[in-house]
């Protein structure tokens, strides 16, 4: 779960987006609704979610549509409770409903953080062979394990001062042959940027302006489209010049608040790719053991 605290004026309809796409995302089934023979609709129908949560359908619209964007913490519950949000679902619909004049947010405006405390630092060294990451709230790249860099280097990922994440996949052209699911992977980075203030913080706004005039609609469609929040763990497919395919299972870790950075951990999710991080890294077999269910 995200630990940044914000409270700012949702000028996007984050919150509406966020309902629709919850709801487009939950079938009929799934809330013991009968399903029947003629939807057009994705999910359920907003008569459906109003019944549902207990309130009016003329409100679920006006909640989609950014006509209101300050429903009660009752209602919120009441419609998490509908869409059977997760736990960081509903951490998320309770942020967007926040606000406050004057755009208030938590981080205050203060720079990116760039400076890692020395036991992360010695965390990473422990973490080795391990490709793993350590990432501010602009996905710059602060530090990483030797395994990341033999990882990641070859595939251009590490290049630029610093390095950034976001911007290697949107505007490099090496990156959509490193990312078989590229579209995928520049899903999670646009998540990853709206997962705090966003736009009000005027660090990341800059940086969000910068790929809107780069990247174009391959980033501002996805700013439209995609609520702020990306998966924390899963696995993901990046192919390596020297030893091929790579199948990755990561898992993200949140530092404390007053460092505002997250530490990506990465671990072999095949056999195959327990070998290539083996060769990768002059080790001998079983260096990385593979990540079991």
């Amino acid at each position: 779960m995200h630990r940044r605290c914000y409270v700012h004026r949702v000028s996007d309809n984050e919150l509406g987006m966020f309902l629709r796409i919850r709801r487009e995302g939950v079938t009929p089934a799934d809330v013991g609704l009968p399903t029947g023979p003629r939807r057009r609709t994705p999910g359920l129908r907003r008569a459906e979610l109003a019944t549902l949560a207990g309130v009016s359908v003329e409100y679920v619209t006006r909640l989609e549509q950014g006509r209101d964007r300050r429903p009660s913490p009752p209602v919120l519950s009441a419609l998490a409770e509908a869409l059977r949000m997760t736990p960081s679902e509903r951490v998320h619909l309770h942020r967007l409903s926040k606000s406050a004049e004057g755009g208030f947010t938590c981080m205050g405006g203060a720079t990116p953080a760039r400076t890692v405390r020395p036991t992360v630092r010695g965390l990473l060294a422990r973490l080795e062979p391990a490709p793993a990451v350590l990432l501010n709230r602009l996905s710059e790249v602060l530090a990483r394990t030797e395994g990341y860099e033999r990882v990641a280097g070859p595939v251009g990922l590490l290049d630029g001062g610093p390095p950034n994440l976001a911007r290697f996949v949107f505007t490099d052209a090496r990156a959509r042959t490193a990312y078989p699911d590229w579209d995928r992977v520049a899903d999670e980075q646009v998540a990853a940027l709206k997962q705090g203030p966003f736009r009000a913080d005027r660090h990341v706004a800059v940086l969000a302006d910068e790929l809107t005039v780069t990247a174009g609609e391959e980033f501002s469609g996805r700013v439209e489209r995609l609520p702020g929040l990306p998966e924390s763990s899963g696995v993901v497919r990046l192919v390596h010049p020297e030893v091929g395919e790579l199948r990755l299972a990561y898992e993200t870790l949140e530092l404390p608040a007053d460092d505002d950075q997250r530490l990506i951990v990465h671990l072999p999710a095949d056999d195959a790719t327990s070998t290539a991080l083996d060769h990768l890294n002059g080790r001998r077999p079983g260096a990385l053991r593979v990540l079991s269910g």
